[in-house]
């Protein structure tokens, strides 16, 4: 009996300091990049993240990747003749007992056309 009361309080404690993630992308080309017009100028990205707990709280995936995206949009503006290209989005999900947290990642190539 004793050693069934450690082993459960061994798996409650186990249970406590347990967390969980999860990852999902999605990839958008958004630039034309099918002729040798161009040139690859650097990887930029932005992020947004909201955390909930009890499941109260935080943003909408929606909302989180617009606030992404302005803030790579205000980290990196573009120039003349340039444009964001293999644009890709991340969602990931952390889990802590009742709380829970979602990241979202955008990244994208600036890409400058020649002609």
């Amino acid at each position: 009996m004793k050693t069934q009361k450690i082993i459960f309080g061994l798996f409650v404690i186990a249970a406590l300091f347990s967390s969980c993630a999860t990852h999902m992308g999605n990839f958008i080309s958004s630039a034309s990049l099918s002729s040798p017009n161009f040139k690859y100028i650097s990887l930029v990205k932005g992020e947004a993240e909201t955390s909930k707990f009890l499941g109260f709280g935080g943003m909408k995936n929606e909302a989180l990747v617009a606030e992404a995206k302005t803030n790579m949009f205000q980290n990196y503006p573009l120039k003349d003749n340039q444009a964001y290209a293999n644009i890709c989005v991340d969602f990931k999900y952390s889990f802590l007992l009742l709380a829970s947290k979602t990241k979202v990642t955008i990244t994208a190539d600036i890409v400058e056309f020649t002609k």
